[in-house]
């Protein structure tokens, strides 16, 4: 089958035809395997994009929009006098690349995979999905990023000894992820990001510290550079930003080197220690962040198959040593990091074709009938799109691992999304509807009631962002042992958890059980397959769930034992 790949960026786009029998192979554009996603509206209202795009915003910058997808949320852009919806500005990027995809093939092509954020939710994923229709994509499928870069970098090679970490600097966000592999696919075990750390962030720093050296020369000239207000001025900064961006890919390669500057400025050296200097903060964070990221996942660095860097920003010499003193892994990238998720799409197991495959911890809208998930190659199944209904039960136990695995970190956000009511049907003698009270470790009552001693004996901390993808109130990962994590969600119920598990693994690979302690009264559902088991449980009379995994038990009656004798409240 005839696939096209996209990795959709926010300053350039990457396509790889796979075709004819042949391995995937990228797709040249304007003469470079990366094409600018800038557009450009002409007077006639026609988009434009990429290298022409750029060539006419020398005519007039304000028709211009050099990072459209950065501005997502917006809903629509004001280029020029004219106003387009955001998603047709996706679709003139997306479309570039499957005109020429069908230059080669003679025919558009048969699927069309387009990569995204882990953290995008389905807001953001709408937006894409329409921009694929508008663009003449027939099958289009979602794919997370770090999912493709971890598929990208398996194909490499032999099988790495575990999950791996993915490092993802791009134009516009930070993105990280660690992604559980096995011989049948992938599952996002947990992610995370910063919105407000990119290469084009890295680049305003870049500016900043040039105009402290040379803005004294003409301050009023300076301030039209950073607020234009006439076509020179757009035309004068464009190309200073250019010279700037420039330069600091320059000094990935070279200890120092000149930027250009307009008049009545003069050209300025920079070094590579002062481009360091500046974005070692942010990249410290960063680095951080994805430590903190591996915690969540129930994991120590040294446990990882590897960490690997996508995005070109993951050139900058400085990121490696970071990475490798924060994580004490060395961190592995290749020639040309930015065709990596690209390339990695094409090695994404997919299953049956629907509208769309999504990220099972990414909300959807609630269909009309209750959703079949996808049958990704088992066990792994890191989406769960909204298909017909009346799933039919699994004969193999391994579907049950990661079915239920993906709720380790996220709680089975689709099901939230699709059976969670509102109700209170049952009233509880805790408060379940806030969070105005929470301890050091992020517990409300709600939660800490459900978690009974394991506080006062392991290591806890908030985990809120991970609560804000599955609607949760509030969020809490305890480690409990090595590479096993129990987590505390409120808002969420077993109830609401137990009718994805039955659809993902089938009724009769599960366990159930009630249990008492604390004063509670709740009800557990337990399972192990080839990569982890889970314990789901919950408290009858509250709006509170917790579920622990674990990467080393292999029974599920040790699994159970485990939690009546270590995690339910006593």
């Amino acid at each position: 089958m005839d696939v096209l790949s996209i990795d959709f960026g926010t300053s350039s786009t990457v396509g790889v035809l796979s075709a004819f029998g042949r391995g995937p192979r990228a797709i040249e554009v304007d003469g470079s395997v990366t094409m600018s996603s800038a557009v450009y509206v002409n007077d006639d209202g026609l988009l434009v994009v990429g290298q022409d795009a750029e060539r006419r915003a020398r005519l007039d910058p304000s028709r211009f929009e050099p990072n459209p997808k950065r501005r997502i949320d917006e809903g629509r852009l004001q280029l020029g006098e004219t106003e387009i919806e955001i998603a047709d500005a996706f679709a003139a990027v997306l479309r570039r690349i499957g005109e020429e995809a069908g230059r080669q093939l003679g025919r558009p092509p048969a699927q069309t995979r387009i990569a995204h954020p882990a953290g995008w939710g389905a807001d953001r994923q709408e937006v894409l999905r329409v921009a694929g229709a508008k663009a003449g994509f027939a099958d289009v499928r979602l794919i997370p990023e770090p999912v493709a870069a971890a598929a990208h970098y398996a194909s490499l090679g032999s099988r790495t000894s575990g999950p791996i970490g993915v490092y993802d600097l791009g134009a516009g966000t930070f993105d990280c992820a660690v992604v559980g592999m096995t011989q049948h696919g992938f599952t996002v075990l947990a992610e995370d990001g910063l919105p407000d750390l990119g290469s084009l962030d890295i680049d305003q720093a870049l500016l900043v510290h040039i105009g402290r050296a040379v803005s004294h020369a003409d301050p009023a000239q300076w301030q039209r550079l950073l607020r234009p207000q006439t076509t020179a001025d757009r035309r004068t900064r464009r190309a200073l930003l250019q010279d700037v961006r420039d330069a600091k890919e320059s000094l990935s390669r070279h200890a120092q080197t000149h930027v250009p500057m307009p008049e009545p400025f003069g050209d300025v050296l920079v070094s590579r220690d002062e481009l360091e200097a500046l974005v070692r903060p942010s990249l410290l964070r960063s680095a951080e962040l994805l430590a903190a990221t591996i915690g969540r996942a129930g994991l120590v660095p040294a446990q990882l198959g590897g960490v690997y860097l996508v995005g070109g920003p993951s050139r900058m010499p400085l990121l490696a040593t970071l990475l490798g003193r924060q994580l004490g892994v060395v961190p592995t990238t290749q020639d040309q990091p930015e065709t990596a998720v690209a390339f990695g799409l094409h090695h994404v197991p997919l299953g049956t074709p629907t509208d769309l495959t999504v990220p099972a911890f990414a909300p959807v809208r609630p269909p009309a009938a209750p959703p079949r998930p996808q049958q990704w190659q088992q066990p792994a199944r890191p989406y769960v799109p909204p298909p017909p209904p009346q799933p039919k039960p699994r004969k193999k136990n391994s579907a049950l691992l990661i079915g239920i695995a993906v709720l380790v970190v996220v709680a089975v956000a689709v099901t939230i999304v699709v059976l969670a009511t509102k109700s209170e049907s049952a009233q509880s003698t805790v408060d379940c509807t806030t969070t105005a009270q929470r301890d050091r470790a992020g517990f409300t009552p709600c939660t800490r009631s459900l978690a009974g001693t394991v506080p006062d004996r392991t290591t806890c901390q908030a985990a809120d962002s991970v609560g804000r993808l599955v609607h949760a109130q509030a969020a809490v990962t305890c480690g409990i042992g090595k590479g096993n994590v129990v987590s505390y969600y409120q808002g969420v119920t077993v109830e609401e958890i137990e009718a994805s598990t039955k659809l993902q693994a089938g009724a009769r690979n599960i366990e159930q059980g009630s249990w008492d302690g604390g004063g509670l009264h709740g009800r557990y559902i337990a399972g192990v397959g080839s990569y982890s088991g889970i314990v789901l449980f919950g408290s009858d009379d509250r709006r509170a769930a917790g579920l622990y995994t674990s990467l080393d038990t292999r029974r599920t009656a040790d699994l159970i034992a485990f939690f009546t004798r270590e995690l339910k409240p006593a």
